[in-house]
């Protein structure tokens, strides 16, 4: 089961990434990583997580690491992959609502 405090720190990488793109300070337009450029990111970071849980998994496998770490790591994976799911199905719903709009 994730932890309150991994959740959060996804939520906030999330927060300082959109920070940084996009947004207007002080009058002048900031340039930032495109939407797809984010979206590469965090299916790159979702598929540290899986290999990184992996690791650990095997390395346990082979009596080289604690049980901790590999649960800490498959908690971590899924709360990736969680939030991974989420964001694509608010994708695909805006989408389905855009295409639902008299033109």
């Amino acid at each position: 089961m994730a932890t309150p405090t991994v959740a959060a720190n996804a939520y906030a990488s999330l927060a300082r990434m959109m920070e940084r793109g996009g947004a207007e300070k002080a009058g002048q337009a900031v340039a930032g990583p495109s939407f797809s450029a984010l979206l590469k990111d965090s299916v790159g970071s979702v598929l540290e997580a899986g290999k990184k849980s992996d690791a650990q998994t095997m390395a346990m496998a082979s009596g080289k690491a604690n049980v901790m770490d590999v649960v800490t790591a498959v908690a971590d994976t899924d709360v990736a992959v969680s939030t991974l799911v989420s964001v694509r199905d608010r994708v695909i719903q805006a989408y389905e609502d855009i295409m639902k709009m008299p033109i």
